[in-house]
């Protein structure tokens, strides 16, 4: 129930969510390129408990943010893409902090709400499972300028502290959320932070390979639209390595300008801080950039939380995810969510659990997997990730699963799923008793049919429809002339086959 304003006991909340972090990539998680790179960061778990195997529920930025903000999955509220956000009066958290007289805030993009994506998500999604092998995407060349490379983050932390100053003499209990830009390619850093990187101990992953020798039509169908059919030279592997690592390595400066801040206002004792990321990047792994894939690079997320009465210096090896965040922040408020969900528009519970009971005690999580889902560009098919103990099942709607042994394959190079069938039926198993994967996909598909039909007799009418096909199967934006590839008969056939028509 709402609180008193003088209860003193009442704690502060601040949640710092980075943009594309593979949660693998700091120094206390052991890799051996950010030692002493990611001090901020480091402290944190020092001083609290890091969930070592924590992972986003979507693999892309909108539906990952509005499941976290929601509390439920994204398929609760048919999150299906990046243009498929939360409506307006989908409630969340913060909603639920200022009700209960919280001073709440946010900074930075929130990228939860519908609509906020390019014409080029919305059809790249909507077309996918008709398997058009044309790319989407362009990326840009990694860039080393002499400047600072992303001043917008470090305006978002001064505007935070600048919160938290105006906070602290309110003497109201407050939760402040900032996102940041960083790591998000473009890939751009300076000198200033690649020297911080231990560049000797920058692995190449392996399957730097043509999208011809891939294994899974999934796999083939992923890298082609992500324009990444030819193996990518190891040099520019490395240096798009490189400067991803030095990008998190400026996050974690621009984290330490936060947590500075909470100490000089003698708020340590009374203030969780929860840092994490809404998904990962790939970073030349499996032969890609961006996220939009269950791998580890794309999915892992990173997840660390300290205050008052949270353990410190521990470590929690069961696999959590951003599902969990909103009643974990919920029991730090000391917060019934069934004191706010008396309303219509408030689902009737949430679908994550509390870390509480790890965060302060160390008990045993009543759930031991986490789960992810996916239905948007990129990807031709539905796709679902379970991850237990040492294994990780890949779940495709219409195609063989991929089953990873994490603990022996960090690079997720051997599908295990022909050699260990027990495995893979335990976990589809878990799968299928929690979620209706097919009754989900069979829902996905349906909107993509309509949506596309809408948008495609609108083009027509205008007499727009090849033009903006053709940008959209060739890269979209930041194409020259001679970049685009004219919308052909048989790329138009594959769309009537797979509309019926």
């Amino acid at each position: 129930m709402p609180f008193d304003k003088s209860d003193a006991e009442t704690p502060n909340i601040i949640f710092i969510h980075a943009e594309s972090m593979d949660g693998r990539v700091m120094g206390c998680m052991g890799h051996p390129a950010m030692q002493g790179a990611t001090p901020n960061l480091d402290s944190l778990a020092q001083r609290g408990t890091l969930f070592r195997e924590a992972y986003s529920n979507n693999p892309v930025c909108c539906p990952s943010r509005a499941s976290m903000w929601s509390g439920k999955y994204p398929n609760y509220y048919d999150c299906w893409n990046n243009h498929e956000g939360l409506k307006e009066d989908v409630p969340v958290f913060q909603d639920v902090f200022d009700r209960a007289g919280y001073r709440t805030s946010a900074f930075g993009g929130l990228d939860y709400r519908w609509g906020k994506h390019s014409i080029r998500d919305r059809v790249g999604s909507w077309t996918r499972t008709a398997k058009i092998h044309r790319p989407i995407n362009k990326m840009l060349m990694p860039v080393i300028v002499d400047d600072q490379p992303h001043p917008g983050d470090w305006e978002k932390s001064y505007q935070a502290v600048s919160e938290m100053r105006e906070a602290a003499r309110d003497k109201r209990p407050f939760m402040l959320y900032m996102t940041t830009g960083l790591v998000h390619p473009m890939f751009v850093t300076n000198n200033h932070y690649l020297n911080k990187i231990d560049e000797g101990k920058i692995r190449i992953p392996p399957g730097l390979k043509d999208v011809s020798e891939e294994k899974h039509p999934v796999d083939r169908y992923t890298r082609t639209t992500k324009n990444h059919e030819r193996a990518m030279p190891t040099e520019l592997v490395r240096q798009i390595r490189h400067i991803y690592f030095a990008m998190v390595a400026e996050l974690d400066c621009v984290v330490g300008r936060v947590l500075d801040a909470v100490e000089k206002l003698g708020l340590s004792d009374s203030t969780y801080i929860i840092f994490s990321s809404d998904h990962g990047e790939m970073a030349g792994e499996h032969n890609q950039i961006l996220k939009r894939t269950m791998y580890e690079p794309s999915i892992h997320v990173p997840m660390i939380i300290s205050g008052p009465d949270v353990r410190q210096n521990a470590v929690v090896d069961t696999p959590v995810s951003l599902i969990d965040i909103y009643p974990t922040l919920m029991d730090m408020a000391r917060l019934e969510y069934s004191d706010y969900a008396d309303e219509s528009v408030y689902p009737e519970s949430l679908d994550g659990e509390s870390l509480m009971p790890q965060l302060t005690d160390g008990r045993e999580r009543e759930r031991d997997w986490a789960f992810a889902e996916w239905h948007g560009d990129r990807c031709c098919t539905g796709s679902y990730m379970l991850r237990r103990d040492r294994w990780k099942l890949i779940h495709h709607i219409g195609y063989e699963p991929q089953l990873f042994d994490l603990a022996k394959d960090q690079w997720e190079m051997n599908n295990l799923a022909s050699s260990e069938p027990g495995v893979v039926k335990e976990l589809t198993g878990v799968l299928t008793d929690n979620f209706d994967c097919e009754g989900i996909d069979k829902r996905a598909r349906k909107y993509d049919r309509e949506c596309f039909r809408k948008w495609r007799a609108e083009q027509k009418k205008r007499g727009t429809y090849g033009e903006e096909m053709s940008r959209i199967y060739s890269g979209y934006s930041r194409l020259c002339l001679n970049d685009i590839v004219p919308w052909r008969e048989q790329d138009e056939k594959i769309i009537e086959d797979w509309l019926g028509e």
